[in-house]
């Protein structure tokens, strides 16, 4: 069983202060802040803009750090599933952010945002298939109904 309990005002200042990182990251730099396409260049693909990439990436762990020092408790995650299945479930996203040319942070916030074809077509097919999934696992296998 998986219990998130994180207050209704720290997740507000969480949506904002994503918004504000993804528009500056545009606006300053003109990068869009999807978390995929950042990481893989900041460890796999070649070329010489690795700097601001990993400095992107220290801040979003920074934030977080930050936030659970200034709010003790505000996210807590308890779970029932063995370690493994996490780390598998990460590699499928991977794959999946891989596949679809970005992650749900690219595609949602970012390329909604600039009206952006193809993260309209990203953003319906993932939703989608998330509904669909969580039809089929509640209420035809009846798993956590």
């Amino acid at each position: 069983m998986t219990i998130v309990n994180f207050t209704p005002w720290a997740g507000l200042i969480g949506g904002l202060l994503i918004g504000a990182s993804a528009s500056l990251l545009l606006w300053l730099n003109g990068r869009i802040a999807g978390i995929s396409g950042i990481v893989a260049g900041a460890t796999v693909e070649p070329g010489g803009d690795r700097a601001w990439r990993w400095l992107f990436l220290a801040g979003l762990l920074g934030g977080a750090a930050l936030a659970f020092w200034l709010v003790p408790g505000s996210l807590a995650f308890q779970s029932d599933m063995p370690w493994p299945v996490f780390l598998v479930a990460g590699l499928i996203v991977g794959f999946g952010t891989r596949l679809g040319s970005g992650c749900t942070s690219g595609h949602g916030v970012c390329g909604l945002a600039r009206l952006s074809p193809r993260s309209l077509a990203s953003v319906a097919t993932f939703m989608a298939t998330g509904i669909l999934t969580v039809f089929v696992i509640r209420h035809l296998l009846g798993v956590g109904a």
